[in-house]
């Protein structure tokens, strides 16, 4: 249940390109999330919401090449180390290939800042959903949620006790 900010500056990208892109990415993250990106209902609650700077600075002046910025937001427990570093790379290549050779491949454009929204944060329908309501959702399965939820988010808590 991805929710993206996607940076792109205006009249950068072909616009069918641009919906490849989109559609790509919605993709990446809902693979890294566990799920089925082919699922309809996965792909009923994974928005993108694309922005459009008119310019882009680069150390106070105005960008030589485009810059991208990507913000991939997902319920706490959703995205571990490694899905966050494939979320990263892939998001990366995908936005460079959208280009199709317009500007140098220079992966140093592209920024991607994947967000996890603690539990109890992520509002939905007027309320909190927890990430086992979106987890049932999503599966069909109340009890395997519960418990698949109880697991990530837990494993989240633990990694980032991990961290300096």
């Amino acid at each position: 249940m991805p929710m993206l900010d996607v940076y792109i500056p205006d009249s950068t990208l072909q616009p069918e390109a641009e919906a490849a892109l989109v559609n790509r990415i919605t993709e990446i993250l809902i693979r890294h999330e566990g799920l089925d990106p082919a699922d309809p209902v996965t792909r009923s609650v994974s928005w993108v919401f694309v922005h459009r700077p008119a310019a882009v600075y680069v150390g106070g002046a105005p960008a030589q090449a485009p810059r991208y910025k990507v913000v991939p937001s997902v319920p706490e427990g959703q995205l571990d180390e490694r899905a966050r570093a494939g979320v990263i790379a892939e998001v990366t290549e995908a936005l460079l290939d959208a280009e199709n050779g317009a500007w140098p491949r220079d992966p140093g454009r592209v920024w991607v800042f994947p967000t996890e929204i603690p539990e109890g944060r992520w509002g939905g329908h007027g309320q909190i959903r927890p990430l086992a309501t979106i987890l049932a959702r999503l599966t069909g399965d109340a009890g395997r949620a519960r418990a698949l939820a109880a697991a990530r988010i837990a494993a989240s808590r633990a990694e980032h006790a991990r961290l300096p």
